[in-house]
């Protein structure tokens, strides 16, 4: 029984990278994902409507479509590929810092959602009555906004490590699907289901992926009420 759990090289491979391209992925939209959400909460400009839109683009579109589109900017034959290549020697196809980069395309809108809701949530007069006292506006962000809006940035970044951890189309289209080298989870067990036989393989990462979810949405949960308490809500 127990070896019939027992996960092969190969499953542990595909684990440990989903697990590696999740936290770097996380890392990559942490920055972006508060700056863009504070942005698009507190900020009024022209254009907001066109940067809102192409930001939360990715939700809509077939995966395939950001995947295709990041081949054809950060291929080698890409304008964004071709410089970096050129510069610096760094390629991103067939790599598992291009399942980052893939990753992270398709898990900033969630981050952003959040963070903007959680931004929007902070109560605008707790931010003046800081600048009335002399607060610079780095410091009311730094002091208020910030801490205030920590359970929904908490939110963000857990989900954005869980969506990384599903991504499938943006990934195999513009990675591909290489052994130990971009073949994460979700296609790896794609791979499975294609192989005569390989129910056994493909149900244990099915399994594997489900416990990951869930104990990442467990964790933005619990996460979110001991920031609450913190702050004394």
């Amino acid at each position: 029984m127990w070896s019939s759990l027992q996960l092969t090289p190969e499953e542990l491979s595909a684990l440990g990278l989903s697990l590696k391209v999740g936290l770097w992925c996380t890392a990559l939209v942490a920055g972006p994902g508060i700056l863009l959400g504070w942005l698009l909460a507190r900020v009024q400009f022209t254009g907001k409507a066109i940067v809102d839109g192409l930001i939360h683009l990715p939700l809509v579109l077939p995966p395939v479509v950001p995947g295709y589109l990041l081949l054809l900017l950060l291929g080698k034959q890409g304008p964004l590929g071709h410089w970096l290549y050129d510069m610096w020697g760094i390629t991103l196809v067939f790599t598992w810092q291009g399942a980052v980069v893939a990753s992270a395309v398709m898990a900033l809108p969630l981050m952003v959602r959040a963070v903007r809701l959680a931004v929007s949530l902070v109560e605008p007069r707790l931010e003046d009555a800081a600048r009335t006292l002399g607060a610079g506006p780095l410091r009311v962000w730094l002091t208020i906004t910030l801490p205030l809006a920590a359970p929904g940035i908490l939110t963000g970044l857990v989900l954005a490590f869980a969506r990384s951890l599903g991504e499938f189309g943006a990934t195999v289209t513009f990675v591909g699907n290489v052994a130990g080298e971009t073949r994460t989870l979700p296609l790896a067990i794609y791979t499975y289901t294609q192989i005569p036989g390989a129910d056994g393989p493909a149900l244990r990462l099915v399994i594997i992926s489900i416990l990951l979810a869930l104990a990442a949405l467990w964790l933005s949960e619990l996460g979110s009420r001991r920031v609450e308490r913190l702050l004394g809500k």
